[in-house]
């Protein structure tokens, strides 16, 4: 099976789980989540509307874990540690996994395909990521809109340079064809004043 195959078994599974509980029920069901060795992403439990229904009750700490593991890394959870309750070791070990991959996402990606070296391109088969902050997606749709714009630069430039390319090589072929005519014509002229001079 799959990893983004079994990813989603799991995320249904706890989206099911969580579905079925209110307030502080939902605890166990967060520790058992972000405990859990193939969960890295949580947007779609964050997303049940029993969970949703934690935000400002005494159970909002749950909400808040959730959160920490959706979008935070260690350092987060080091600086509120004191208004979030003590992960258990299996839950440490993944908020550090996190951070590790939020360290790698910035720097260098972790993502898996095949490069076609024939065809030149790299085809994406999978790619790891983390959770998007609320408001962070209007920022990255921009990013990527600058990088559109910016390719579509590129492309009318590098079409230009080559419409440059075609237009000086056919002034080039020109220029060589009315030098070799010239040069026939000397030949020519040199040809018939030579045969002109010559005693019979």
């Amino acid at each position: 099976m799959e990893i983004e195959e079994k990813q989603a078994e799991v995320i249904d599974h706890f989206v099911k789980q969580a579905s079925a509980q209110k307030g502080s029920a939902l605890g166990s069901v967060v520790v058992e989540a972000t405990s859990h060795p193939s969960l890295f992403a949580f947007s779609e439990i964050l997303a049940v509307p029993t969970v949703a229904e934690l935000e400002g009750t005494d159970n909002s700490v749950h909400l808040e874990v959730l959160r920490l593991f959706a979008h935070g890394t260690w350092s987060d959870y080091k600086r509120n540690s004191c208004k979030l309750p003590q992960l258990v070791p299996d839950q440490v070990l993944k908020l550090k996994q996190l951070t590790v991959l939020t360290l790698a996402e910035t720097k260098k990606g972790l993502v898996r395909g095949k490069l076609d070296q024939l065809r030149r391109y790299f085809e994406v088969q999978f790619a790891a990521g983390r959770d998007l902050r609320p408001g962070q997606l209007g920022s990255m749709i921009q990013t990527l809109s600058n990088w559109l714009a910016t390719s579509d630069n590129l492309l009318v430039t590098i079409q230009d340079k080559i419409k440059w390319a075609d237009t000086m090589s056919e002034l080039d072929k020109k220029h060589r064809k009315e030098l070799e005519d010239r040069v026939l014509e000397v030949k020519k002229a040199v040809s018939v004043k030579c045969s002109m001079t010559r005693p019979f």
